[in-house]
């Protein structure tokens, strides 16, 4: 059973999908989502996410999904910026929905986004208990972290289309996570 204070958080997927319009090269980046995104970001400096970013994600998301529910979410960056608020949730539909904003974005010549459309993919299988398919996600195994478990068919080639690093250099990262 979810968290109470998810449940106000649930949508429709399938709909909010099918009335998703491409970005548009010509509209201007949204200056609620530049905000927004910048704050975001700010609740993840240093080694933990800072108290109270709980709360301040939740309305984050809603301010996201109001401005994506009005139409304004309309450049690239935007789709990109909404992408990144939806990234920090706790329900496979918002990362799955991130993960189609990343993509849109990315496709669109965002540059940034590529990184962020494998990671939220990655996080959508991973809250599923499925493989991860890049390699982006990481899990406490009580000694400290390790790669969540990834699809072998993916290739490092594939990887670096995505702006993700190879495996092992992935793997190798875990060692280096603070405990």
């Amino acid at each position: 059973m979810p968290s109470p204070r998810l449940i106000g958080e649930r949508f429709n997927l399938p709909l909010v999908l099918d009335r998703l319009p491409a970005p548009d090269a010509h509209s201007p980046d949204n200056p609620v989502l530049i905000s927004v995104f910048a704050e975001d970001q700010a609740d993840r400096v240093g080694t933990a996410p800072a108290e109270g970013h709980f709360e301040r994600d939740q309305a984050r998301r809603a301010k996201v999904m109001r401005l994506l529910g009005s139409g304004h979410v309309r450049s690239a960056r935007d789709y990109y910026n909404a992408a990144m608020i939806l990234q920090h949730s706790h329900l496979v539909e918002h990362f799955h929905l991130g993960h189609v904003l990343a993509r849109l974005s990315a496709l669109a010549g965002y540059g940034p986004a590529k990184w962020l459309a494998a990671a939220s993919m990655d996080r959508w299988l991973m809250h599923q208990g499925l493989p991860q398919h890049y390699g982006t996600q990481y899990v406490e195994d009580g000694e400290g972290f390790r790669l969540w478990d990834v699809e072998p068919e993916t290739t490092d080639e594939e990887r670096a289309e995505w702006n993700v690093p190879p495996l092992g250099e992935a793997v190798r990262m875990a060692a280096d996570f603070p405990v």
